[in-house]
């Protein structure tokens, strides 16, 4: 989780080197990789703007990118799930060796290290998508503002290119952002502070940068954590996983009462 909040206060420095870098109007005629990049992302979404609505080409554009993302995620959902079953003996581990001192640290990291191994987790897996998605929403941020055609855009109530008045998108970015949060975190079987802080840190970040930025952009947010949801409740219902892990113990617990009766009559046999 630290290093999720790591690579969010990074993305947010980097947007904002990317917005005060480029600011000239792009073209067809642009010159440079990065200029020729925004304007084939705006070609796309105007290509998918139906009945010329920029919003409909940007929900469009997200489901696209979210669905040819979907195996990734399928990866990183996965990925987290092993993490989450395995917090016990971290924490195990960790309660065996302090890291007082370099010697504790070092059997830290190894012991950690061969539990990661040996049950097949990588722990950078879950920031992969994130990462990904990144240079998608920059190429997109600078669409929205250095395209003539795209910073006029409009849908629905909002022009595509400024800040949304009502505030609607921001806050539906911000409640999608926190759903989806919080339905990976229920079925974790073991809490922590690092991770429910950041199940409300997460979308109050959304909500500031979608108060700040175009109304494209919570667009994007939007559909893209109410995707986040759907794939969520469909790869890794965290209600069916509760109710699997509860029916196991249940079955566990049915063995010991089995073997402890079993146990009782063979004694009362006996005598």
């Amino acid at each position: 989780m630290k290093k999720k909040f790591t690579l969010i206060a990074m993305a947010g420095a980097a947007l904002l080197l990317l917005t005060a870098c480029g600011t000239q109007e792009v073209t067809s005629s642009s010159n440079g990789i990065w200029d020729q990049i925004v304007y084939g992302f705006a070609q796309v979404i105007r290509f998918l703007s139906f009945g010329g609505l920029t919003g409909v080409g940007i929900i469009l554009f997200t489901i696209i990118i979210r669905a040819v993302l979907l195996p990734l995620m399928n990866i990183q959902i996965k990925s987290s799930q092993r993490m989450q079953e395995i917090q016990p003996e971290i924490k195990k581990i960790q309660a065996k060796y302090p890291g007082k001192d370099m010697e504790s640290r070092r059997l830290l990291s190894e012991e950690t290290q061969k539990l990661y191994a040996d049950n097949k987790v990588n722990p950078y897996l879950g920031c992969l998508p994130l990462v990904v998605q990144m240079p998608v929403l920059f190429a997109l941020y600078q669409a929205l503002s250095r395209v003539d055609f795209l910073k006029h855009g409009t849908f629905l109530w909002f022009d595509i290119g400024t800040k949304d008045p009502t505030f609607i998108l921001p806050i539906l970015a911000a409640v999608f952002t926190f759903l989806s949060s919080y339905l990976m975190m229920k079925s974790a079987p073991e809490k922590n502070a690092m991770t429910t802080s950041m199940t409300y840190i997460m979308p109050v970040f959304i909500l500031v940068m979608g108060l700040n930025f175009a109304a494209g952009i919570a667009l994007y947010w939007v559909i893209s954590n109410a995707f986040q949801v759907f794939q969520t409740m469909l790869l890794a219902n965290p209600y069916k996983i509760i109710a699997a892990r509860e029916a196991k113990l249940q079955v566990e617990k049915d063995k010991i009462k089995a073997r402890e009766k079993a146990m009782k009559k063979a004694k009362s046999r006996k005598k």
